[in-house]
């Protein structure tokens, strides 16, 4: 059976779930991380160096990093759903899961850590009000990309809207001004009403 270690409270591991969920794999989730511990053990650092969460083993072939995850959950799983046959979709969602990674995600980090990790009186607001900036530019971006779609790569979900919607949750349940969002806001309502989503993106943000 696969096995998962995380923590729900993790953006990372929320996208691993998604996809377990979407794809209806039958699972173990095993709690690691944060306020878990697990992470520190030699066991674990055998399956990941880096000693952190996700990381799934699939009948005994171990991956980390939660794209990576994603996409080979994606493709062993999921061919004509999240991972779609169509060889242009494919590398569109593949594209934007890419961008989650190296663009908008990063842009919140300091946001996040700023306003929901830290006591008010401690916090950098110059610091969260340039990450909110940055991330709210980022988020125009894709709001542009799903004007007239229903999802990232078109009608269908895929792996791309997978990784997207861990990151639109948590910016959009930051306590900070955002730009207005129409499409986005649609698409993210469309996600949040699957029966995957629930009990996996859920608010406050720890």
């Amino acid at each position: 059976m696969l096995k998962i270690w995380g923590r729900l409270t993790s953006v990372n591991v929320q996208k691993v779930m998604l996809a377990v969920r979407e794809l209806a794999l039958p699972h173990e989730f095993i709690l690691a991380g944060g306020a878990h511990g697990v992470v520190d053990t030699p066991e674990y650092a055998e399956r990941n160096p880096n000693r952190q969460v996700p990381v799934i083993d699939d009948g005994g072939f171990v991956l980390w990093e939660s794209n990576a995850i994603v996409r080979y959950l994606s493709a062993r799983y999921g061919a004509g759903s999240l991972w779609t046959e169509d060889l242009g979709l494919r590398a569109d969602a593949d594209r934007w899961m890419d961008w989650q990674a190296t663009e908008w995600q990063p842009a919140m980090v300091p946001a996040f850590l700023g306003l929901i990790r830290t006591p008010e009186d401690k916090r950098d607001r110059a610091a969260v009000d340039a990450s909110m900036q940055r991330a709210n530019a980022r988020a125009l971006i894709l709001e542009r990309a799903l004007q007239g779609r229903e999802f990232i790569a078109g009608r269908q979900l895929t792996m791309g809207d997978i990784a997207l919607v861990a990151s639109a949750h948590r910016w959009l349940g930051l306590p900070a001004e955002r730009p207005q969002t129409p499409a986005l806001s649609a698409w993210y309502r469309r996600i949040m009403m699957r029966p995957a989503a629930q009990g996996v993106l859920t608010l406050p943000l720890e």
